[in-house]
């Protein structure tokens, strides 16, 4: 048991029970808890295999290579369209974990099998990539931001597009969208340092937040 992961559960005020309860299941399928992206992440000989969150309407258990699990269950779900790896099972409550025990543990077993034969999700292009309809009507409306955009690499335009395209609202997205117009047009990524004081550039390192500070 990982020491943070206990700090994690027992400071939650949302799905304490429920995640605590997950993690009595993954734990006995024989994976080592790590903590990673401040939530419990489970591996097999360090290859992540599986992770739990919460959020807002539920909790959920996230398989890194979800698309090549079997699903004959019907329990797995696509977090967003344009996530090709991972999948996730969603709970609402302490029962109907512990009734899909079996059934959770199965997925599991089925994951880690994945993970000993060293298979991998065979992922599309970024250019197969379709942008979110918030997304495509800046790209209409602003030249200037759909002609930064393009020149973008492939790889920042699918990260935009993501992380665009995670806001459930249709309004979040766009205020989204509007707060990093700046920093596309300039030609950045979602990541790189926009204040010019970082030490590992092109990615931000923080140091903007010492600015900010320093403001206040």
């Amino acid at each position: 048991m990982n020491v943070q992961v206990d700090n994690y559960i027992e400071k939650a005020t949302q799905w304490k029970n429920e995640m605590a309860l997950l993690r009595k299941i993954i734990v006995q399928c024989g994976l080592e808890e790590t903590y990673k992206w401040r939530n419990p992440c489970y591996m097999y000989n360090s290859n992540n295999v599986v992770i739990i969150g919460g959020f807002k309407a539920y909790c959920a258990i996230m398989f890194f290579k979800g698309a090549l699990l079997q699903n004959e269950k019907g329990l797995l779900v696509q977090p967003t369209e344009n996530v090709q790896s991972a999948r996730q099972i969603r709970f609402t409550n302490v029962q109907q974990i512990s009734t899909l025990a079996p059934t959770i543990k199965a997925y599991i077993y089925q994951a880690i099998e994945i993970e000993k034969a060293g298979l991998k999700v065979p992922l599309k292009d970024t250019l197969d990539v379709v942008f979110i309809p918030e997304l495509q009507n800046q790209l209409l409306k602003n030249k200037a931001f759909s002609v930064a955009f393009n020149a973008l690499t492939p790889g920042r335009q699918r990260g935009y597009n993501l992380f665009f395209s995670a806001a459930k609202q249709t309004k979040t997205r766009e205020q989204r969208i509007e707060k990093y117009t700046q920093q596309i047009i300039s030609g950045k990524g979602l990541y790189d340092c926009t204040c010019g004081l970082s030490k590992k550039m092109p990615n931000c390192d923080g140091s903007h937040k010492f600015i900010q500070k320093s403001k206040q």
